[in-house]
């Protein structure tokens, strides 16, 4: 029989993702699960796992269908900055790799980009 619930390494092994970003899928919600005892023990139902995977299948679906960059991508057009300048203030548009990081606020989006 198998098993009701499942570790965080059990579902950083079934997808093939860090306990980082297990983490991360489960603080934010995405992926529901149950804290057990102390701080960090978490346990996601077998259901839930595939209920997440389920809609990721449906995500990439939908951006397939409408031509939607990928998760994980930055769409913004950089307007300010040149080389070596770190940062760019960017505006929606233009698909941009390699960002590390982007903050927004009221006059646009600030984007740097890893070393």
């Amino acid at each position: 029989m198998e098993p009701r619930f499942l570790s965080l390494a059990d579902v950083t092994e079934i997808l093939k993702i860090t306990m980082s970003q297990a983490r991360v899928l489960v603080r934010s919600g995405e992926l529901k699960a149950i804290q057990i005892g102390g701080k960090g023990i978490w346990r996601i139902e077998n259901s839930e796992l595939e209920a997440y995977i389920e809609r990721m299948y449906a995500r990439a679906e939908q951006r397939i269908r409408t031509g939607a960059p990928s998760l994980g991508d930055d769409v913004v057009t950089a307007v300010e900055g040149g080389p070596g300048s770190g940062a760019r203030r960017c505006a929606p548009g233009r698909l941009l790799s390699s960002v590390a990081g982007c903050k927004f606020f009221s006059g646009g989006v600030r984007v740097w980009r890893g070393r």
